[in-house]
């Protein structure tokens, strides 16, 4: 008989995402909430993704934020629905989970 392998297809939900920044470039302290918005993603990764890539290119930045480009060191909270808040830092490998003491 013949097996079939059915892929389960992750349903896509929404997240809450807020991006902070430092004033200056590099400084480690004084992290502001600069946009929050909502996406929809199937996990964390998959968010801060869309996150990067939207803040990576000038004309797709959303109008009511006033973030600049995200680099090196800037954090990014997400929140899902009846879920913990998880916070992100990027660094040169990419995208690392931190403690929310970092984002005072």
């Amino acid at each position: 008989m013949r097996q079939q392998m059915v892929l389960m297809k992750k349903k896509l939900r929404m997240m809450e995402v807020t991006v902070f920044q430092s004033p200056e470039f590099r400084e480690m302290k004084g992290y502001k909430p600069v946009c929050t918005l909502q996406l929809e993603a199937k996990d964390h990764y998959s968010v801060l993704e869309k996150t990067f890539r939207m803040f990576s290119v000038q004309d797709t930045f959303p109008e009511n934020c006033s973030a600049r480009f995200i680099r090196t060191g800037d954090i990014v909270s997400v929140s899902e629905e009846h879920k913990e808040l998880a916070y992100y830092r990027l660094h040169s490998g990419g995208w690392k989970k931190i403690s929310r003491i970092h984002v005072r």
